[in-house]
C-alpha cells in the first residue's frame, strides 16, 4: 500500500529500512526528540530485533509506514497504533530522521496524508499524539495539519504537550482548502 501526497510517499516498512533506522536510532538528538534513550545495540542485534518485529509485530492496533521522498529516498516513518476502535481512536507519531529534510514541509505532508487516510478509510474519529514542550518546531508542524494542544503533562521529568484533530476539525479544514481553491 502507498499513499502519496506533494512531497512524500507513504509505505509499508520493508526489511531495507534498518539501516536507516539504526542509524536514526543511535543520534542522540533524534532520540530525545522521541522520547527515548539512543540504542546502544550493535547493527547486527538492531536487524535481528527489526526483522522479528516486521514478522510479527503487525497487528490490527498499529500500523506503520516509512516516509519516503516522491523520487524513492527514505526519510523518516510514522504510524498510527495503540488504536481504540470502541472510542474510535488512535495515537500518532512520526519521525523526519533525515536532517536534510527538516523543515522544508516533509513532516507535514506525511501527517496531513496519514489523518487523511486514518479519516477516510477507517472508523476513527479522533487521533491524538504527544511532543515535547521544547519541541516547537513538530508543534507548528502538527498546528498545520489542524492538530490543537489540550493538555500538558509530566512523565519521567519531562514535559509534553497532548494535541488531538477530531474527524470534525478535520472535515472543517478540508472544506476551507476546498473554498480558496
Amino acid at each position: 500500500m502507498e499513499i502519496t501526497g506533494n512531497k512524500v510517499r507513504l509505505r509499508e516498512k520493508s526489511l531495507e529500512d534498518a539501516r536507516d533506522d539504526y542509524e536514526w536510532h543511535r543520534d542522540k538528538e533524534l532520540a530525545h526528540l522521541d522520547g527515548i534513550s539512543p540504542t546502544k545495540l550493535t547493527f547486527e542485534q538492531y536487524s535481528a530485533n527489526f526483522a522479528r518485529e516486521m514478522r510479527y509485530f503487525k497487528t490490527e492496533t498499529r500500523h506503520v509506514f516509512g516516509i519516503e521522498t516522491i523520487d524513492g529516498l527514505h526519510i523518516g516513518n510514522c504510524a498510527y497504533y495503540d488504536i481504540d476502535e470502541d472510542n474510535r481512536e488512535a495515537e500518532l507519531g512520526i519521525l523526519i530522521g533525515n536532517r536534510a529534510y527538516w523543515n522544508k514541509g516533509y513532516g507535514a505532508d506525511a501527517v496531513c496524508l496519514l489523518v487523511s487516510y486514518i479519516f477516510k478509510k477507517t472508523r476513527l474519529r479522533r487521533v491524538h499524539l504527544k511532543t515535547l514542550e521544547e519541541n516547537k518546531r513538530a508543534q507548528e508542524c502538527f498546528k498545520k495539519c489542524g492538530f490543537a494542544p489540550y493538555v500538558t503533562m509530566e512523565t519521567d521529568g519531562s514535559s509534553f504537550v497532548l494535541m488531538e484533530i477530531t474527524y470534525q476539525a478535520w472535515q472543517k479544514q478540508q472544506a476551507e482548502k476546498a473554498a480558496e481553491t
